[in-house]
């Protein structure tokens, strides 16, 4: 791979460019089902890296799957109300673990795509580095009446991951009772950046989404459950578990690690 291909990873556009060469991937695949595109449900976290993997995908000669962005829990509650997705991307093992008991995953067709590290965040402008252990005054950092953004601590994935962290570390007594939750983890990304809470907690994915915003700190993986982002097969649609498929080759997985996802054990192809 040039120099250029490298770089171009890094944009859609590239992404595209990138799938078009995997002619060996390629041809492997088979070829769109007719009727409707795949409907794939997929975590907040995931939006700018799976939007780019869909251009790569159609780029191939596929059907341009549809995406539906919201927080796990809310995509979660709609697969169990019977909504017609075909793919279901989760930010977290919670929210999979209750459709595996459902009975809504296909046998043996999920497995553990992703992982991801939780940050707090402040205004980029404004940033003070901290370090996230349990001498960490939050109430000082957030200062008179300021709250810290998060996911709903009660459904969220990210906001879940937050409450452990702060509970593990000492530091939720704290703060729980300033809190601004939010709906997804971007909806509490947002606050920060309108400058409606001085501090959030994200996770370190969705800061490359928001130039405003910057890390302050990042919370140690001994505070809180590994972050892992489960992915399964929802429908009998052909086209759902190529897809799948697709996003454990090396120009998907090579979209991901450029939006800051970990990858284990993936290579940047030469």
């Amino acid at each position: 791979m040039t120099t250029g291909r490298r770089v171009f990873l890094r944009t859609v556009a590239a992404a595209a460019a990138l799938g078009a060469a995997g002619t060996e991937v390629a041809q492997a695949e088979p070829a769109a089902a007719p009727g409707r595109p795949l409907l794939v449900f997929a975590a907040a976290s995931l939006t700018e890296a799976m939007t780019a993997i869909a251009g790569l995908w159609a780029a191939r000669g596929h059907a341009a799957p549809k995406l539906s962005f919201a927080s796990s829990a809310v995509l979660a509650r709609q697969i169990e109300q019977g909504a017609d997705a075909d793919l279901f991307l989760s930010a977290d093992e919670i929210w999979m673990d209750r459709l595996a008991k459902a009975g809504r995953l296909k046998p043996d067709s999920r497995v553990d795509l992703l992982g991801n590290a939780l940050v707090l965040v402040e205004p980029a402008a404004a940033v003070k580095p901290v370090t996230i252990d349990r001498t960490l005054d939050l109430p000082a950092l957030l200062g008179a009446g300021g709250r810290l953004a998060m996911g709903d601590p009660a459904s969220v994935p990210a906001g879940i991951y937050a409450r452990q962290a702060l509970t593990t570390l000492g530091l939720w007594p704290s703060v729980s009772t300033r809190l601004a939750p939010a709906e997804n983890v971007r909806a509490a990304l947002l606050l920060v950046e309108r400058g409606e809470a001085p501090a959030g907690i994200v996770y370190a994915t969705d800061v490359k989404a928001a130039p405003g915003i910057a890390v302050a700190g990042t919370f140690p993986e001994s505070s809180h459950p590994p972050i892992l982002y489960p992915a399964a097969v929802l429908s009998d649609a052909p086209e759902a578990a190529a897809f799948l498929a697709f996003l454990r080759t090396g120009p998907a997985l090579a979209v991901f690690r450029a939006h800051g996802f970990r990858v284990p054990g993936f290579r940047v192809p030469a």
